[in-house]
């Protein structure tokens, strides 16, 4: 048995067999709705029922904004190619009324997500920064500190010795 070590280039490329043929996927085909009113009847008829509304407001109720429930809804509608993108985006604000009115009918308190741009938030990983930086700080204060008292220390002795000069 020869073996050729010459590079084959008919072998397949890595990972092809994990990629589906063009096409293949729900959001490359045709979409079931290309209108935005379509698309609106669509998630009505199916945000009216019982059990989405039960889901909902557990949902709402732990404590999850409203954009992002109604963000990943429209995704979840383009991945199974419900609708494109462009009407997903054009119906989300529809979706933020109806969860929101569905909150309020079961009179609970949730997060709107509409949080003002202008107003900083603190993070987490913020705030654990700048108590890095203050421990940081206090801690060259007191190397600073200890090393002024110990320069003081060898400013106060005197020189003594047989060769030290007396004043």
């Amino acid at each position: 048995m020869e073996m050729d070590n010459q590079p084959t280039f008919d072998a397949p490329i890595p990972g092809q067999s994990l990629t589906a043929e063009l096409g293949g996927r729900p959001w490359q085909s045709k979409q079931q709705f290309s209108t935005v009113d379509e698309t609106i009847n669509y998630y009505m008829e199916r945000m009216s029922s019982e059990d989405f509304m039960i889901q909902l407001v557990e949902v709402l109720e732990s404590g999850v904004p409203v954009t992002v429930l109604a963000n990943t809804i429209q995704m979840a509608g383009v991945m199974d190619g419900k609708h494109t993108i462009d009407v997903g985006m054009l119906v989300l604000p529809m979706l933020m009324e109806m969860m929101m009115m569905l909150g309020d009918s079961a009179g609970i308190k949730y997060d709107k997500g509409l949080n003002d741009p202008n107003k900083p938030l603190l993070r987490d990983s913020a705030i654990a920064k700048a108590i890095a930086e203050y421990e940081n700080e206090i801690e060259n204060k007191n190397t600073i500190t200890k090393k002024e008292e110990v320069k003081e220390e060898e400013e106060k002795d005197e020189p003594s010795g047989l060769m030290a000069r007396r004043k």
